[in-house]
């Protein structure tokens, strides 16, 4: 931070959320490096096919890593194109090899490959940081995989569940979003070497009379890169791929959402059985010094919220792409791709740190168990009776008007009055001992299968995790 001018406008990105690893990622130095590693592979390649001399080669390897950006942003005020001014940049070093960097190449030849490597790394990075989202998430399911809890249903005492299952419920989530990312890793393949249009036209030309053809020269960078290149292209990589990375990157935005705003609802005194981790001299208000509240999450939320909107600008890229090429998505995409990535690093480390950290209120969630479990008793309780030969409709409606009037006291701050009311019921007990009534309505019984399904799922992420750690 210290080496950034903080009188002029700087995006937020440049030094409040994200990584220093995701900012050097889509920082102009890598970039132009990667553009760099593009014209050595070009070379290199044209060198094997009798285009470029040793000497030249040499000459041009050994300026690859001196970036100058003021060299070149004073040639682009000239020139208005920053790809020509890097080369300009680079040719000036080189003097050497320098007339042959780019030969038969047009900028996407370039830019589009090093965009693509861009992506790939900033992928990795976000893989990284899901897993281990994936594996805190996990670590949390196996410790509340018993802990009983309220589930609410419309934002109203519904059921009890376990709090091990609803922390599945987002793990199952992220988990969807890193095998999405593996699925579409396929596609994500780089332009390749194939000039103006697509027709490589630029390097057949080039190759003439060699016993080497433009699809050669292609595989020849391409598998030094290691990089697959797309079948055909237009002077692009189809900015299909940009709607794919894009998707990814709001599938993680609504998985992250959906967690943080659950907690910033768990952390209200209404609920009051989650909390954000805080440290002593956290300050939660300039106004109210007693304030204690979930900023992280909110942060969280802001940003996924954020990611969603870009999607519209990948996918209007895509599709308004005219003929074999328009310029009218070039500026939004050098934005929506750091900030994209950068704002889901930031959701992801800050969500990771929340999880690994929650701060847990068993006595509350006790509390609020007590207070509304019995009401999804009844079901149990209900169809018990039928068994034993009561009309359903009518158990229904019996219930309900005791369960109404059971609220009724609880909205005047009394205790919830439920059990005595079923208990001492004389059509319930028609059917039902108290022992029995006592019995069916311990919450406790009434989780299904929660536990084990939310065990099952730890286990299927984290033998998931393990293989991808290996081909990673």
């Amino acid at each position: 931070m210290k080496n950034l001018d903080f009188s002029t406008y700087l995006s937020p990105f440049s030094w409040r959320y994200g990584s220093l690893q995701m900012r050097e990622i889509w920082s102009e130095i890598n970039k132009r490096k990667l553009w760099r590693k593009m014209w050595v592979e070009l070379a290199r390649a044209q060198h094997k096919m009798g285009i470029v001399s040793k000497k030249e080669l040499d000459d041009i390897i050994s300026h690859q890593n001196n970036i100058d950006i003021e060299r070149a942003h004073e040639i682009e005020k000239e020139i208005y194109h920053d790809v020509m001014a890097e080369i300009k940049t680079y040719a000036e070093q080189c003097k050497v090899g320098g007339g042959k960097i780019h030969c038969g190449a047009t900028s996407t030849d370039i830019i589009d490959n090093a965009e693509i490597l861009q992506i790939k790394q900033a992928l990795e990075l976000t893989k990284k940081r899901l897993i281990e989202l994936l594996k805190n998430f996990c670590g949390k399911i196996e410790k509340y995989h018993n802990k009983i809890c309220m589930g609410y249903t419309h934002l109203q005492p519904a059921e009890p569940t376990t709090l091990g299952y609803r922390l599945s419920l987002y793990a199952q989530d992220l988990f969807w979003d890193l095998k999405y990312i593996e699925k579409i890793e396929e596609f994500i393949k780089g332009k390749g070497i194939k000039g103006a249009v697509g027709t490589a036209a630029s390097y057949d030309r080039l190759l003439k009379n060699t016993k080497y053809t433009a699809f050669d020269l292609e595989q020849e960078i391409m598998d030094s890169l290691k990089l697959e290149a797309v079948d055909v292209s237009s002077q692009t990589y189809p900015r299909k791929i940009d709607w794919f990375v894009m998707v990814a990157l709001c599938n993680i935005a609504q998985s992250l959402h959906k967690f943080n705003f659950d907690l910033r609802l768990m952390q209200s005194p209404n609920f009051g059985e989650w909390s954000e981790p805080r440290n002593a001299k956290r300050v939660g208000s300039s106004a109210m010094p007693f304030k204690k509240n979930p900023d992280k999450a909110e942060k969280v939320c802001s940003l996924a919220r954020y990611v969603s909107s870009l999607l519209n600008v990948s996918w209007s890229n895509g599709a308004l792409s005219l003929l074999e090429r328009t310029l009218d998505d070039s500026a939004n995409r050098r934005v929506f791709f750091p900030e994209g990535f950068l704002a889901i690093d930031e959701c992801l480390i800050t969500t990771n740190n929340l999880v690994k950290d929650l701060m847990i209120f068993d006595n509350v969630i006790e509390k609020n168990l007590e207070k509304y479990g019995i009401f999804s008793a009844t079901e149990s309780l209900m169809m018990e009776m039928v068994k034993k030969g009561a009309n359903r409709q009518e158990t229904h409606e019996l219930i309900r008007e005791l369960s109404l009037s059971a609220w009724s006291e609880i909205q005047e701050g009394k205790s919830n009055p439920l059990k005595d009311l079923l208990i001492n019921n004389h059509d319930i007990k028609k059917y039902l001992k108290k022992e029995e009534i006592e019995k069916l309505l311990d919450t406790r019984s009434h989780i299904g299968n929660a536990s084990q399904r939310s065990l099952h799922l730890a286990k299927t992420i984290k033998n998931f995790r393990r293989l991808a750690d290996k081909k990673l």
